[in-house]
């Protein structure tokens, strides 16, 4: 191989979670390369890691289907003139990270022209939008993966794949330290803890903060001494969860808004009432009894129906291939629903330990040291005759 002085590897992360998984993959790749040149469009954790971000990453950033649409020929400006220049420069190897709509349409073009592309985190191709294996087919010559079953998904489709493991199993501790988060929160030891997490979009607390607030209230009036905490990931979404907490009349419950401080909350909690997504698995991590909730509008819920591949929509019960815990969709989530469902995880002790050993166990698959495996499959890559 060519003395690392003379390679270039080019990056794209258009979201703050693939700059922190491009930035593990920087620090790993790093003492193997330490004289190449690292560029493209990314964040600070990747700045961190001595790349070059080319654009800063928020002009990528975009929200929403609506929001894309106005910005939709400035961004494909963006892709056609960074292909344009990696197709004259020809890097080692081009490195999507995650944001899968701009980086496959670019590693498409990019592998047609010869040269190697990775992108790192599938697209969730195993819960809908399976279709999508034929594009990844065409535009990826080696897929990072952060979950162990989707190994399998892409060596069944001939898509050359490595499985590195899962940051946040990295991030939080085999053994969780519950006292030391209540004493951070001011909570009594000897208290029990709800932790509600409605989502940190506006758009997830527009359908789960109503139902979400129900299920306290009746929770508060079967147990007066429960406490909830609830961690809010901005000012919108703090003035509109209290908004509808004043509503229900809920002043006298014990309801404590944090801001962020998600792993603190979800630490100090004996049950955890979340949405659907990503807090699914870190509430797994922290090994914590949890109800999961999803909701959406009625049209797009038709659709999404029909186009689901498992009977499982929660990360831990994908995981574990069974329905470790309850969850309610769409009707099904009711204030009552929700409120009978955290009442059976906090009183079941038998059933809370099993969790915590199926949970642990979930956590030692994922554990791995992602930076350095993600960094040494990039590295074969790198280092083989003729990739493409």
């Amino acid at each position: 191989m060519a003395s690392s002085a003379d390679i270039s590897v080019a990056l794209v992360a258009g979201e703050v979670s693939g700059d922190m998984l491009a930035g593990r993959l920087l620090a790993g790749l790093r003492p193997h390369l330490p004289d190449a040149r690292f560029h493209g469009i990314g964040g600070p954790r990747m700045i961190e890691q001595g790349f070059v971000s080319d654009l800063p990453m928020d002009t990528l950033t975009v929200r929403g289907l609506f929001e894309v649409i106005p910005r939709y020929r400035e961004i494909k400006g963006i892709q056609n003139a960074l292909r344009d220049r990696l197709l004259a420069e020809r890097p080692a190897v081009f490195i999507g990270a995650d944001y899968p709509g701009f980086n496959l349409g670019l590693e498409m073009q990019l592998k047609d022209a010869g040269i190697p592309t990775v992108h790192f985190v599938s697209p969730q191709i195993w819960a809908w939008r399976g279709g999508r294996i034929k594009k990844i087919q065409k535009a990826v010559s080696h897929m990072l993966v952060i979950f162990p079953f989707e190994e399998e998904i892409y060596r069944q489709a001939g898509v050359p794949v490595t499985y590195i493991g899962h940051p946040l199993a990295e991030m939080i501790p085999l053994q969780p330290d519950q006292a030391a988060a209540r004493r951070a929160l001011g909570i009594d030891a000897g208290a029990r803890v709800v932790t509600v997490m409605p989502g940190s979009r506006m758009g997830e607390l527009k359908y789960l903060a109503e139902p979400f607030v129900g299920a306290v209230k009746l929770l508060a009036a079967r147990d007066p001494q429960l406490k909830f905490v609830v961690p809010m990931a901005g000012e919108r979404q703090r003035a509109y969860f209290k908004e509808l907490v004043a509503r229900a009349g809920l002043a006298d419950v014990e309801i404590m808004l944090t801001d962020g401080q998600s792993h603190t909350a979800i630490c100090a909690a004996d049950a955890v009432l979340v949405a659907s997504g990503t807090a699914t698995l870190e509430v797994a991590l922290f090994k914590k009894p949890m109800v999961i909730a999803y909701k959406v509008m009625a049209a797009s819920w038709q659709i999404m129906r029909h186009m689901g591949y498992q009977p499982w929509i929660g990360l831990p019960n994908i995981l574990a291939r069974e329905f470790l815990v309850p969850e309610l969709l769409q009707n099904a989530a009711t204030p009552q629903a929700l409120a009978d469902a955290v009442w059976q995880q906090l009183n079941d002790a038998p059933g809370r330990l099993r969790l915590v050993q199926r949970f642990t166990d979930m956590h030692h698959s994922l554990l791995r040291n992602s930076a350095q495996e993600s960094a040494a499959a990039v590295m074969r890559i790198i280092e083989a005759p003729h990739s493409s």
